[in-house]
């Protein structure tokens, strides 16, 4: 399938080229291969950039063994259109990152749209020139782009925590961090093997590695709630059957409250105490998310029914773990269930009862620093081991942007105005910084709670439109303005302390970077509704931002 392209293209850009465009898009993952898309259909000259050595973004950087959806396959799809849809097969409902990567090709390539994406091209900077009100881009091979509309499509969980340790360099032998897995790999068999995390990353690799290294030593700081994983394989039936539901999910994904095909449908106090159980009973079996993001909605704001589901999802962790030390390590007790992000499993907790696995809290004990035979802890010991896999985490929502030298009027730094106060409208724009247009930025579901191509095709569907709208009215400069954007980050702020989320120290919060402000980083208001707000700003003509 190959659609009708606008009949402006941009041509494709060479080292240390000059270039003048419409619009630059940061990034070709699921967000930017479909602005990408939208804007080149609207005849813009449009070309996007992205670090990494093909498309496809997380799915092309997160390659480290283990690494797959937690997403049903067939919910994690672009819905603007039919046949691209039902042209690509699932081989099972979680698909491993080898399939999704291939898939986000298969885009690509039916789309027509790698002429138009410079790939291992990093944007470093971007200046508005307030004057001329179009963009300076500055890229890394030399590029420099003149560019009316600066589109961020350049992902939430993209600026990996890599350099976080020190004495690093002195390690002996390789250290990698998931974010950044080489393309060859990394040779583990027979070797002595540290994980450093146990985040829904982590949990995938540990799960997935253990029966192959000699030993696997698991640093843990903070315990995980987690859910087991019921991935089965589709055969023609299951594909053709999902495959009809196709109208049917375009019209009730994007009105959930977290993107996903499953909602809250039941209300706490209106259940019996055996009731509930059943209802958490069958959820749990389901094999997915649905207990955290379709159980009971009270989960997320009551701090009894939070206990009690928590205390629910514990029991099922220690019926599996029989060891009390493993208990105390991997089973949360201090914060409830849903305020950190809740991975999926595969016989993870099983795998610590492997001879070949040790569990190092690290909670009391920190990491201090690498030394080139391992890892040494605050008390002196040292973990000897032959490679060292971080699942470390990001520098969430905001690290994409802050890494780029980004700067709007009066030559404001976005990394400097960010490192004071986290402040959006509506997660689409900036006050301060005209034609800057931003997908999956802090203040909008796509931050984190959310099935990431439900809320990043309604986003980039918005700044599509809105691009369209100025380039219809003859204007040239679109900004939120200062009322507006405080507007939305005083809702936001009531929407998010309404939820139990704030009050435990995740990176939802920020706050695994040390010095990074604390705002919850996602709205949490629900997908739905979000889609709707956005979509009443939009049919009246963008009250809120200065359209000139």
């Amino acid at each position: 399938m190959k659609h009708a392209q606008g009949p402006s293209t941009a041509a494709p850009a060479e080292d240390g080229q000059r270039v003048e465009l419409d619009a630059v898009v940061v990034g070709a993952g699921v967000a930017g291969l479909y602005q990408l898309h939208q804007l080149r259909r609207q005849g813009l000259r449009v070309r996007a950039f992205d670090s990494a050595d093909d498309v496809g973004g997380t799915w092309c950087w997160n390659r480290y063994p283990g690494a797959r959806f937690d997403s049903e396959a067939y919910i994690y799809q672009y819905l603007f259109s039919e046949s691209l849809y039902k042209d690509w097969s699932w081989s099972r409902r979680f698909p491993d990152q080898g399939e999704v990567e291939r898939w986000m090709h298969y885009v690509a390539d039916t789309l027509d749209l790698r002429p138009h994406i410079s790939l291992s091209t990093t944007v470093t900077s971007a200046h508005f020139d307030e004057d001329r009100g179009r963009w300076t881009v500055r890229t890394d091979r030399g590029d420099t782009v003149d560019t009316q509309f600066l589109v961020s499509c350049a992902g939430m969980l993209s600026a990996p925590l890599d350099d976080w340790f020190p004495g690093q360099e002195t390690f002996h032998g390789p250290v990698v961090h998931t974010a950044r897995w080489p393309r060859e790999g990394v040779e583990l068999r027979g070797r002595k093997v540290a994980v450093i995390g146990t985040g829904a990353t982590g949990i995938q690799v540990v799960q997935t590695i253990a029966d192959q290294v000699d030993r696997l030593t698991v640093f843990a700081r903070t315990p995980q709630y987690v859910l087991p994983m019921k991935n089965p394989s589709y055969g023609p039936s299951e594909v053709a059957a999902y495959k009809d539901r196709f109208e049917e999910l375009r019209g009730t994904l994007p009105e959930t409250f977290t993107g996903f095909e499953y909602d809250f449908t039941h209300t706490w106090a209106e259940c019996t105490p055996r009731q509930r159980r059943d209802i958490l009973e069958e959820v749990y079996q389901d094999g997915s998310l649905k207990l955290w993001l379709a159980g009971f909605g009270e989960t997320f704001f009551e701090a009894d029914v939070n206990e009690e589901v928590s205390e629910f999802v514990r029991e099922k962790m220690r019926e599996r773990l029989r060891d009390e030390r493993l208990i105390d390590l991997l089973v949360p007790g201090d914060y409830g269930f849903g305020e950190r992000r809740v991975p999926l499993e595969n016989g993870y907790l099983e795998t610590y009862h492997r001879d070949n696995v040790e569990l190092v809290g690290v909670a009391d004990n920190p990491i201090t620093r690498f030394v080139p035979e391992g890892i040494e802890l605050a008390d002196g010991s040292v973990h000897a081991v032959d490679v060292i896999i971080m699942a470390i985490g990001f520098d969430a929502g905001t690290g994409a942007l802050t890494r780029i030298d980004l700067r709007g009027r009066d030559g404001r730094s976005l990394r400097e105005e960010w490192g004071h106060d986290i402040r959006t409208t509506m997660g689409l724009a900036v006050h301060g910084y005209p034609n800057l247009l931003t997908a999956g930025a802090p203040l909008a579901p796509a931050a984190a709670l959310c099935n990431m191509t439900t809320c990043l095709q309604q986003q980039t569907e918005w700044i599509s439109d809105a691009i369209g709208h100025l380039r219809g009215t003859g204007a040239s400069v679109i900004e939120p303005t200062a009322e507006a954007e405080q507007a939305w980050v005083d809702h936001h702020e009531e929407t998010a302390n309404a939820m139990l989320l704030t009050r435990t120290a995740s990176w939802y919060m920020g706050a695994n970077i040390p010095g990074k402000p604390r705002r919850m980083l996602s709205y949490t208001g629900g997908a739905g509704a979000y889609r709707r707000k956005c979509a009443d700003v939009a049919a009246a003509g963008y009250p809120g931002f200065r359209i000139e």
